[in-house]
């Protein structure tokens, strides 16, 4: 049986990236989770280190172990798409554009990897799991805002139907922004008209193929 990682090593795993799972340590410890079969190497440069499905299994799982007496990481290190109609307004400075780069990124590299053909023009599994997030991170990567703060934007909402997520916008005219972005994205939108309130939305999905 595989012995359960060390306080250091569920740090490093703990702290990997939310969407690719791309993790950063030491190569003593990046090595024993690759032995422990909770990471492996990418083939191709940089040669970065990416938990494997049992290294997430641990992630989501609770820490039962007392923890060490160091500091506990800000919440604020993890990146989160923003799906809009947050209470504050939408940050905009130059820090968050950089997370969302390199979190739209590490969301394409994952494409790569993870799709059959190593696609990255159409959506992965994990997109498919996280609708919500994988929809609000590619419209934020594409230049569009999230509403928040009584600012006007776009807002990500989950629906009935499998595999298929709303896109309000307080603009009319913002829908078709926010279509051509998820289009670009690998994703298929389509305009409705909600019933009762008469207001247009989007109702987008990931494309197959």
């Amino acid at each position: 049986m595989t012995r359960p990682p060390t306080a250091a090593q569920r740090r490093v795993i703990d702290a990997a990236d939310p969407v690719t799972g791309r993790l950063r340590g030491t190569e003593a410890q990046l090595a024993t989770l690759v032995r422990q079969g909770l990471a492996f190497r990418h083939p191709r440069p940089p040669h970065d280190h990416f938990l494997t499905p049992a290294g997430h299994r641990i992630r989501r799982a609770p820490v039962t172990a007392p923890p060490e007496p160091t500091p506990a990481q800000p919440a604020t290190g993890v990146f989160s798409a923003r799906p809009g109609g947050e209470d504050e307004p939408p940050d905009t400075g130059p820090a968050r554009a950089r997370e969302v780069h390199s979190a739209w990124q590490g969301l394409l590299e994952l494409r790569r990897m993870t799709n059959p053909d190593g696609a990255v023009d159409r959506p992965c599994g994990w997109e498919r799991t996280h609708l919500v997030q994988a929809a609000a991170l590619a419209l934020e990567a594409a230049g569009q805002r999230p509403a928040g703060g009584g600012q006007d934007g776009y807002r990500v909402r989950a629906t009935a139907q499998p595999e298929a997520v709303a896109v309000h916008a307080d603009a009319p005219d913002a829908l078709g922004g926010c279509a051509a972005a998820l289009e670009e994205a690998g994703w298929q939108a389509g305009e409705y008209t909600e019933p009762r309130t008469r207001a247009r939305y989007l109702l987008a999905s990931p494309r197959r193929v």
